[in-house]
């Protein structure tokens, strides 16, 4: 899934270790599933095939979430996208931006309410290829959580690439894991530090991965309805019941920007967020949070402004 995968246990929990590592290899074995780096694999393989009259358990499940999300999100977040970022990266490549004319072809490729699923069959219509790169590390950390709790073990953090995570238990009698929240315009300092307790977190932003073109700032979130990057705020972080759920609203979030947070966690109570807006002067951030009290974070009161 191209990250890094841990399981963080507290120090003395030796008897985690064991679950731990099964854990493990149950990413291993999604990632083999759902990649579509490797032609070889399930999801793969659907996408050329365009119809599967059986898939998996795991793919099945990965299919019907992403949908749910979808729908969810008023397509926001779109398991179809990866034409988009295909045009986009190639277009990095050759150090120009796309046409929209380039853009508009490859909308006629996008779409989830073109995954079709049905018992254990799939079938994708109208040239739509399904890629889970918003989702599947979300979801493999779910997969990956109840591995750890049915063997018992409860107190972990489990995290891919860093920016996704779910945590049980507690660090040292802390009431629950300490996470940083990074600060997405000098990526080498952290706002605050919240604590993650029986829940899940997701992070999105475009701090990293973007490029200029003309003076101009093009990051790698795309909007799936207009197959341009979203530029609406710098970061997202999301703490939600599931992992995968964290890791979709971060993205549909991040293209939706303040208001549509806002009318989502109206009607999700359960699902908190917090939004940073671009600086619109000098190198303080004004965070915005959604369903989140400002004492639930302990912010560095050098970078935050919280008036």
């Amino acid at each position: 899934m191209a990250c890094e995968f841990a399981v963080v246990l507290n120090q003395h929990d030796h008897g985690a270790g064991d679950a731990g590592s099964l854990a493990l290899e149950r990413v291993h074995s999604l990632g083999e599933c759902l990649t579509v780096y490797d032609e070889t694999s399930e999801l793969s393989k659907l996408n050329a095939e365009r119809s599967s009259a059986s898939v998996s358990e795991d793919l099945m499940n990965a299919l019907s979430r992403s949908v749910e999300l979808f729908q969810a999100t008023d397509g926001l977040f779109d398991p179809t996208s990866g034409p988009l970022i295909a045009l986009w990266r190639r277009c990095r490549s050759e150090q120009r931006v796309p046409s929209e004319d380039e853009i508009q072809a490859v909308l006629l490729q996008v779409g989830g309410q073109n995954i079709k699923l049905a018992g254990s069959a799939a079938r994708l219509c109208n040239d739509v290829k399904v890629n889970l790169g918003a989702i599947g590390k979300g979801f493999a950390l779910d997969e990956a959580a109840e591995t750890m709790l049915a063997h018992d073990a409860n107190c972990w953090l489990l995290h891919g690439g860093r920016s996704s995570m779910i945590a049980r238990g507690s660090h040292n009698e802390q009431g629950g894991w300490p996470v940083g929240i990074g600060n997405p315009i000098f990526t080498n300092k952290r706002l605050g530090i919240l604590i993650l307790e029986n829940e899940a977190l997701g992070t999105s932003g475009s701090n990293i991965q973007y490029f200029r073109h003309r003076g101009k700032r093009y990051g790698h979130i795309l909007d799936p309805k207009t197959g341009w990057p979203a530029n609406q705020v710098a970061s997202v972080t999301i703490l939600a019941p599931t992992a995968a759920e964290a890791d979709a609203l971060s993205t549909a979030f991040f293209v939706g920007g303040v208001e549509f947070a806002r009318i989502y966690c109206d009607n999700h109570p359960q699902i908190s967020a917090i939004l940073i807006p671009f600086p619109e002067s000098g190198t303080t951030i004004r965070p915005v949070l959604v369903n989140m009290p400002a004492d639930r974070v302990m912010w560095n009161k050098e970078q935050v402004d919280l008036t």
